[in-house]
């Protein structure tokens, strides 16, 4: 493979932004979800069972366990944490020192304590997806700058440890696993809207928080949605196995068909932190060649200068066409494409059925297993060649510890990614290694590796559910609650908030789904209404004037369930219609038997008084202060600011950065004689060969 220090970098910069939006986004919504007037307040999930320290911290492996001691709640320790990860994510995606194993340790240790007490406001696929690879990115970030080295011998840059590169294989491990098993489930679900190519006719208007351009999404011809979940399938089943293959160009185009896939579900759609975050992992698709962007010429004077050089690239072009020619023929066959030239539309539709997909599966499930095997142990055995050429005993002794440390590791994290893998399809997960599983079990509260598939049933096929709160001074005249975010007003366009995640607006649209008892907090979510605590009410609406009653909590609270749909194209000033299906929560009160006896149901009840907050703590203080100046912005303006922030220092970092600096007096008087005579030298050494990606030199890091 290529060098790697470029995407590697890249990876850790774009961990580093992922985690600074997760913190930030997090940070905003902590009082209302989670503080002592919050809808599930997070003391309650923290409580000592006389059990020793670190045996409490192995079985709930979280930070806020020492709140006390800096003599903070567990809300406020939350805060604490969430500010930190937030300055330490931008601190490392702004300086390269700062992207250090340990920061990211600290990243990732921060956003598991989180998760420990987030309960279900955290409850996210993604949000597993970032633990998995802030992991991924202690074990791939350099402990230290590389030293520049001379040359080494057989043209191999001397300042290529053995074992870098060696972890970086996970993290396209773990971006086949996600794509792959995200397009299985879609199937394995027999989801009927998967299975007749229909999905994306109901995806753009039932999703959970479209944007503007998912309107116009929806409009498009039924025929081009049919083709496009056609694509959908090609690029998450069939493109995956194309992360391990030996040919450079096979890869950089799977690295674009995800890319395709990621900024469409951008533009139509809100999915915070998610689209971004496979974006990152996709890096490891990439090489220091791809990166360093050199222009087709120079490429194209590139000749092999043997022919075994020039016989394997003609293989690696065969090779090439025969792949691109099995997708082809694959997507043709199974999905019975065919040209209408009378309609000018292209006809699709599922030529297998479900016992043959699942047979399919079967036989494919292990195989994949053992290609990443094979895949992985190529790199060993890479890691180990560059090993054996370490000149010199005490340079091989210091080159094996960490080639050793790494090696062992990226092979046990491997193992127990296989078992979570293998869910996908039961038998292959029966017919593991046990110590794989034994494995897992050991460390799968810590969220080294989970199982995913999104999107795997299309929900809203009659139209979209929709909750939607009101609240009365006199349990006659009922005046709607309307959120910052999720549908309700008709007359509102869909926002944009993307990297923020809203997660009581996500929740809300799982909640319409069922009926209220599948969603208990729903109950303790009417009852912060009902008491009009702020907190609550910001996450509704951060512009106080905005809620209907800011000035008096409503007297009672109630929800309908309406289903929504988008707009057709003559109803101007409208992007909703509505229908009313049924109440979905009952009219309350406060001190309502009925409300008191669901809180005490869903043990919401918290009869113990909150600890009061020390005024007089520093640290309390602090966060208090820094609360008030942050809480009048929106979550989007702040997520954006930062955004625009990092940008800016950027852009000032490659204005002033060396190689904007005057060049000193000797190279100013350098005789352009000898600098033509360096060029013409480098001019007239071979060019490395760049079919084959075993052969392409390392880059050093960019500066």
């Amino acid at each position: 493979m290529a060098g790697s220090r470029l995407p590697r970098q890249l990876f850790l910069q774009g961990v580093a932004a992922v985690f600074m939006f997760a913190f930030a986004s997090l940070y905003t919504q902590i009082p209302g979800l989670y503080g002592p007037e919050g809808i599930l307040p997070a003391r309650r999930t923290l409580r000592p069972q006389g059990k020793g320290r670190w045996q409490q911290l192995w079985e709930t492996p979280t930070l806020l366990w020492e709140a006390p001691l800096l003599g903070l709640d567990t809300a406020q320790g939350l805060e604490l944490l969430s500010l930190l990860g937030t300055v330490l994510a931008l601190g490392a995606l702004l300086t390269r020192p700062l992207r250090h194993p340990l920061v990211y340790l600290l990243l990732w240790a921060a956003y598991l304590s989180v998760c420990q007490v987030g309960q279900v406001f955290l409850y996210f696929q993604w949000d597993s997806l970032l633990l998995e690879t802030g992991f991924l990115a202690v074990l791939v970030a350099p402990l230290g700058l590389p030293p520049n080295h001379k040359q080494a011998p057989q043209g191999r840059p001397g300042g290529v440890s053995p074992h870098e590169g060696l972890a970086f294989w996970l993290v396209r491990w773990l971006l086949f696993r996600l794509m792959f098993a995200s397009g299985v489930v879609k199937l394995t679900s027999r989801c009927p809207a998967w299975w007749g190519l229909t999905a994306l006719t109901y995806h753009y208007e039932t999703q959970c928080l479209p944007t503007p351009a998912a309107w116009f999404a929806h409009r498009l011809p039924v025929w081009l949605h049919k083709l496009s979940v056609v694509a959908t399938f090609l690029i998450e089943i069939a493109v995956p196995p194309l992360f391990f293959a030996p040919v450079r160009r096979l890869r950089l185009a799977a690295f674009y068909s995800q890319v395709l896939l990621q900024v469409l579900i951008v533009i139509t759609g809100n999915y915070n932190f998610f689209n971004l975050l496979t974006l990152v992992l996709a890096t490891a698709l990439l090489d220091d060649t791809h990166l360093a962007a050199k222009s087709s010429t120079s490429r194209r004077k590139r000749t092999p200068s043997s022919w075994p050089k020039a016989l394997l690239a003609v293989l690696a072009l065969l090779l090439e066409l025969a792949v691109y020619g099995l997708l082809a023929y694959g997507v043709v066959h199974c999905f019975g494409l065919e040209v209408d030239w009378e309609q000018h539309v292209i006809r699709s539709r599922t030529t297998f059925t479900f016992h043959q997909f699942s047979q399919w599966l079967k036989m494919v499930t292990l195989p994949t297993m053992w290609l990443g095997a094979a895949s992985l142990a190529w790199e060993l055995l890479t890691a180990l060649w560059r090993w054996v050429q370490v000149r010199g005993s005490l340079q091989k002794l210091c080159a094996a510890v960490p080639l050793s440390v790494l090696g062992t590791a990226t092979v046990a994290l491997f193992l127990i990614s296989l078992v979570p893998y293998s869910y996908m399809e039961p038998s292959s997960h029966g017919r593991l290694w046990t110590g794989a599983h034994r494995l897992f079990g050991t460390v799968e509260h810590l969220q080294l590796a989970n199982s995913y598939g999104l999107f795997r049933r299309m929900t809203g096929l009659g139209g979209r559910p929709e909750v939607v709160l009101e609240g009365s001074y006199d349990g006659h005249q009922w005046t709607e609650i309307e959120f910052m975010y999720k549908p309700g007003n008709l007359s509102r366009p869909p926002p944009i908030v993307v990297p923020h995640q809203p997660r009581l607006d996500w929740q809300m649209w799982f909640a319409a789904l069922g009926p209220h008892t599948h969603s208990p907090w729903f109950a303790s979510l009417v009852l912060r209404l009902l008491q009009g605590k702020a907190p609550v009410i910001r996450l509704i609406q951060n512009h106080t004037p905005s809620y209907p009653f800011h000035k008096q909590p409503p007297t009672y609270v109630r929800a309908q369930r309406y289903k929504y749909w988008f707009s057709h194209p003559w109803e101007q000033g409208r992007w909703w219609r509505r229908q009313w299906v049924e109440e979905f929560f009952p009219s309350v009160s406060l001190g309502d038997p009925a409300l008191d006896v669901l809180l005490g149901q869903f043990g919401l009840q918290d009869k113990s008084p909150p600890r009061a907050r020390g005024s007089s703590n520093t640290l309390s203080q602090a966060l208090h202060w820094i609360r008030r100046q942050l809480s009048p912005l929106e979550a989007p303006a702040l997520l954006w600011g930062l955004l625009g922030a990092v940008g800016a220092i950027k852009v000032m970092q490659a204005l002033l950065g060396p190689q904007s600096l005057p060049r000193s007096k000797e190279e100013k008087h350098k005789p352009a004689s000898q600098e033509h005579s360096v060029a013409a030298s480098k001019q007239a050494s071979p060019a490395p060969n760049i079919s084959s990606s075993s052969q392409t030199p390392r880059r050093k890091k960019s500066p």
